[in-house]
């Protein structure tokens, strides 16, 4: 069994923006933003939100590609992969958003070795759309991938598991690893709920606070 797996989300958490506000900002104000509260409404499953976001993004491919690496991410998170296999861990992605942005901008950051795992989605008719298995071991009605799934299967793979994130979906699969660290509204949820986790901003913060605990 390997020494440790730290999970992170994506949206939120290592980007400082979802990518679904990026491109309701950039191409669709007006039918995104009725999208999104008939989505907290409850009125939308997040697979259906975010799918009818992205597959109507109305974009060549090369213009998307631009749209995606226009997302800031945290400047530390090299550093902090490199900090993770430094002390024989691994780093994993864990997304409900989709397989197809998180792997273009890995790939532009040269950090393509990394697990990825999300809803897959590939680029068809001008926008990306998911090409989820509902067969999938992994699969969620509501999110396309069950992340607390992924992260029983995981730790049966490694000692302990660590988890960053930022939202709700996080907020279960969390529960089941040894630390959980929180920005955006998963602190808020931890706190309503008086669970145990670290706030962080980067994840510089992150490290700071494994080293304390000489990870």
């Amino acid at each position: 069994m390997k020494k440790f797996v730290f999970i992170s989300d994506f949206d939120g958490t290592i980007t400082k923006k979802d990518f679904y506000w990026h491109i309701i900002d950039k191409y669709m104000k007006e039918e995104g933003n009725n999208k999104y509260l008939e989505w907290k409404a409850g009125k939308l499953k997040d697979i259906d939100f975010l799918g009818h976001v992205f597959k109507n993004i109305d974009r060549e491919e090369n213009e998307i590609k631009k749209d995606i690496l226009e997302l800031e991410i945290d400047t530390y998170l090299h550093q902090f992969i490199n900090f993770i296999q430094r002390r024989d861990g691994e780093f994993v992605i864990l997304s409900a958003g989709a397989s197809y942005y998180i792997e273009t901008i890995l790939e532009y950051f040269k950090l393509d070795d990394i697990t990825i795992y999300s809803n897959k989605a590939i680029y068809k008719e001008k926008g990306l759309h998911y090409d989820v298995d509902p067969n999938h071991k992994y699969y969620s009605e509501r999110y396309g991938i069950d992340k607390k799934k992924v992260v029983e299967d995981l730790k049966t793979k490694y000692k302990r598991v660590y988890y960053a994130g930022d939202s709700m979906p996080d907020y279960e699969p969390s529960l089941i690893c040894d630390l959980r660290f929180a920005t955006g509204k998963l602190i808020d949820i931890f706190k309503e709920r008086d669970i145990e986790f670290h706030e962080f901003e980067s994840f510089k913060d992150i490290e700071d606070i494994l080293r304390e605990k000489e990870v």
